[in-house]
């Protein structure tokens, strides 16, 4: 039975997918507390544009959003191949997978370290002195309020991409890939790059709307950019999935797809 199921190519195209997607998802949450420069990462200065009075726009982003373009990516696939139903089942795996992980860790930085651990890790590679259980929990905890924003943020997001989805791929039928994809991510991301700082720093936070607004404003210029960029590789994917179901197969589960309910 279980042969069966993994020689299956619809069940192991969704397995593959869900692998992608939960992954990407984890890792991004867990990568998401550093903050870079975008500019100097590649070798530019900070543009300092001004906005909104004193704050500056500046790619000042979280290390996050590099994978989360692939969650992007992943989710307009699973939309085309399998419906509303499978990304939203997808998405409550992954939001329960998320928790469970904050959880873990969270559980992880109570316990007690060993004395030698902390000896034997006492100094970093210049013999400076610091303290490596509290350097442990620095790096991965996150304020609660930001896990919580942006599991909410997340949920969102993914529900409105594949609202959005379904309603564009009824307007263009089964042409036109990158207008339903990159439209749906579009609108999605707008709503997500704002629900996640007003929830986390506005709300349960110390920032002005002002400052979120600026914010939020150079994370969704990002996403755009990247969304943009990446239509490509929607077509590479669509190909060599088309080529692994057979087109009969392909052709037989966007139908499917796209008869859902929105």
């Amino acid at each position: 039975m279980v042969t069966s199921i993994l020689k299956d190519k619809k069940n192991s195209l969704f397995i593959i997918l869900s692998g992608i997607f939960i992954t990407n998802a984890l890792i991004a949450e867990l990568i998401g507390g550093k903050i870079f420069s975008a500019e100097k990462t590649l070798g530019f200065e900070p543009m300092n544009i001004p906005l909104f009075g004193d704050f500056m726009i500046q790619f000042n982003l979280t290390a996050g959003v590099v994978l989360w373009p692939v969650v992007f990516i992943t989710t307009d696939i699973i939309n085309e191949y399998f419906g509303k139903k499978g990304v939203r089942r997808i998405t409550y795996i992954t939001v329960g997978l998320i928790a469970y992980a904050f959880i873990v860790i969270y559980l992880a930085m109570k316990l007690v370290p060993a004395d030698f651990w902390l000896s034997v890790n006492a100094t970093n590679a210049q013999g400076e002195a610091f303290d490596i259980n509290y350097a442990f929990e620095k790096v991965f905890s996150q304020g609660l309020n930001i896990i919580f924003a942006s599991l909410v943020a997340f949920v969102i997001g993914q529900l409105v991409d594949v609202s959005v989805f379904h309603r564009l791929r009824r307007i263009t039928g089964p042409k036109k890939i990158w207008l339903r994809a990159t439209g749906s991510t579009l609108i999605s991301q707008l709503i997500d790059s704002f629900v996640v700082l007003i929830v986390a720093f506005y709300f349960l936070g110390p920032w002005s709307l002002t400052q979120v607004m600026a914010v939020g404003i150079t994370n969704y210029i990002y996403k755009f950019l990247i969304a943009i960029l990446l239509t490509p590789i929607l077509y590479i994917a669509h190909y060599f999935i088309d080529r692994y179901l057979g087109k009969e197969t392909a052709e037989a589960m966007m139908e499917e797809a796209s008869s859902q309910e929105v």
